[in-house]
């Protein structure tokens, strides 16, 4: 499960948030915004609405686990203000899993969060486009890949087994995060799926970057920042995935 790691330091949060790179940062989110404010202060300008979203989809998720749910945005007048216009604070590409949707967990409303999901997360080239367009015509600054807990379409691509109809062409999507990380095959079957989660959300966001080459100049430039997310299913918390080089952010 998820390991909260209290990281509230100016300096922390700082790496945290990305500032002054483009790597994948992370910790629980729940203990990442114990000061918000402070977090707003402490970064570039540049950076704060990168900040405000992540702070949004965080407070949202904590509100969730303890469910203290605000339901935002979710009235009649909520959809008449966005019928003719939308401007989400933030893309998720996210699993097409009937227990992980977006605006629930992270408790949110109406025209809050563009949606984007896709078995296994995976960035096909119409996710892709998908995220392109939220960043470049609605201005989205965050973009969030989240995996989850036991996903099925990572062990799916971890069995290798012959699969029916179009099933294939996800494993396909996922087989290279498994492949190109061969530490996977010495871990027990008891972490090996969570494990191989966590490296699906990293090899995602390394393709979102490496294939369009409109995200990543938005990322270069300081406009964009894309972020790995892992949902717990059995305590409904969001923990940011970390480097590969640091500590996992999940306890498995």
């Amino acid at each position: 499960m998820v390991a909260m790691n209290g990281l509230r330091s100016r300096r922390q949060l700082l790496k945290l948030m990305g500032v002054g790179g483009v790597g994948i940062a992370a910790s629980c989110a729940g203990s990442v915004f114990g000061n918000a404010q402070s977090a707003q202060a402490a970064v570039a300008s540049a950076d704060k609405p990168v900040v405000s979203s992540l702070k949004r989809l965080v407070e949202g998720n904590s509100r969730f686990m303890e469910e203290k749910f605000q339901n935002p945005n979710r009235s009649l007048s909520r959809l008449k203000e966005v019928a003719q216009k939308q401007q989400p604070f933030a893309a998720v590409l996210s699993c097409a899993d009937s227990r992980v949707p977006a605006e629930i967990i992270f408790d949110q409303g109406i025209g809050d969060i563009f949606d984007v999901r896709i078995a296994g997360n995976i960035a096909t080239p119409e996710a892709i486009a998908s995220l392109e367009y939220a960043a470049v015509k609605l201005d989205v600054p965050l973009i969030m890949v989240l995996g989850h807990e036991r996903c099925g379409a990572v062990k799916a691509a971890l069995a290798g087994e012959p699969l029916p109809g179009q099933i294939s062409t996800l494993v396909k999507a996922i087989e290279p995060a498994i492949k190109n990380n061969s530490y996977l095959s010495d871990l027990n079957s008891s972490v090996l799926v969570n494990k191989a989660v966590e490296e699906n959300i990293r090899y995602q966001i390394e393709k979102l970057q490496k294939e369009s080459k409109v995200l990543a100049d938005l990322v270069q430039k300081g406009k964009l920042k894309i972020r790995g997310g892992w949902y717990d299913l059995d305590t409904g918390e969001v923990c940011l995935v970390r480097d590969r080089m640091l500590p996992s952010c999940i306890n498995y």
